[in-house]
């Protein structure tokens, strides 16, 4: 077992299950995707610390716990279409295509778009797609999605994410001000209706619309 390997395991062990995930496809895609791959030059060693990494351009990639629990959260399943919004380094994109059947990523940043595109073909991710666009619109030409992360933060929900959810979908969103934000999960039962849970205090970068 090489040291990554070993990084990755302890990882999941004490960051990840300790903390009550417990979905065995969350925990298996998080054992099978290194990543080391998604954080910039000089900080791979810190790629399985407990915390967010800066990955350039004033964004970072989420604390592993956190990608774990947004995406159990989001309770997708084998061939679901699935939508993230803030693709970042393409990390928790990665994690998603080992349980979703396509994952669109939407990220407004080109230059991170591009490195993320370059690292998830070299893992043979062949079905993550990622955009660049303004994720506050979704991707509305392949909608609906059986689940929705938003891997930024808003005081309010976008209201075109919402109409982009299939029904018996969930989306993951934070919720609130710039600093401190509720982890806020909506499902749509299928007749149609929306209900809400809150999963607690989180801090995320803003989601902000337009392309850099």
């Amino acid at each position: 077992m090489d040291d990554a390997t070993s990084l990755r395991r302890a990882m999941v062990d004490q960051q990840i299950i300790a903390r009550g995930v417990s979905d065995p496809r969350v925990i298996h895609a998080m054992l099978t995707v290194p990543r080391e791959a998604f954080v910039p030059e000089g900080w791979q060693a810190h790629a399985y610390n407990d915390g967010p990494l800066p990955i350039g351009a004033d964004q970072t990639i989420s604390q592993p716990y956190i990608v774990g629990l947004m995406i159990e959260a989001a309770a997708m399943q084998p061939g679901d279409r699935v939508l993230e919004i803030g693709a970042g380094s393409g990390y928790a994109a990665a994690v998603m295509s080992r349980i979703a059947g396509e994952v669109w990523a939407i990220e407004r940043i080109p230059k991170l778009a591009d490195r993320a595109r370059r690292v998830l073909a070299d893992l043979g991710c062949d079905n993550v797609m990622i955009l660049d666009a303004d994720g506050t619109a979704g991707l509305p030409e392949r909608a609906p999605f059986q689940a929705i992360i938003v891997s930024a933060a808003a005081p309010t929900l976008p209201p075109a994410l919402l109409e982009q959810l299939a029904p018996g979908g969930r989306l993951v969103a934070p919720l609130g001000g710039r600093f401190q934000q509720q982890l806020t999960v909506y499902s749509r039962t299928e007749d149609g209706s929306i209900s809400a849970e809150d999963l607690g205090g989180v801090a995320f970068v803003p989601l902000i619309s337009g392309q850099v």
